[in-house]
């Protein structure tokens, strides 16, 4: 049976209030902020689909569990195997170089003969 909108906004907004009271307490993990925090995500995925089902809206916003945000951290020591020890400056030849080289090359061969 699908959810009324209406009514899953209405939990949504008790949920809301119900987490503005356990994080007055200023400690993240005391069970009564844990507890409101689990309820306030049931809530918002509850109305997120009931938005969806009735009206084919979804909510602009996503919750991101830490746990899964920590995955997307990068460190330096994620890099470290990607570094190419394969690559050497020496293998490239400077092309500014070549080319000015060329340039030179031409001026001379175009350059007028005087006669004597």
């Amino acid at each position: 049976m699908a959810t009324d909108p209406r009514a899953a906004l209405n939990r949504l907004i008790a949920a809301l209030e119900q987490h503005f009271e356990a994080s007055s307490t200023g400690d993240e993990f005391s069970p009564a902020v844990i507890a409101a925090e689990d309820r306030l995500a049931d809530a918002f995925f509850t109305y997120d689909d009931a938005l969806f089902t009735a009206f084919g809206i979804e909510l602009p916003l996503d919750i991101v569990d830490a746990d899964e945000d920590e995955d997307d951290d990068f460190d330096e020591e994620d890099f470290e195997d990607d570094e190419d020890e394969d690559y050497d400056v020496d293998d490239y030849e400077d092309d500014e170089d070549i080319d000015e080289e060329e340039a030179d090359e031409d001026d001379e061969d175009e350059a007028p003969k005087r006669a004597n």
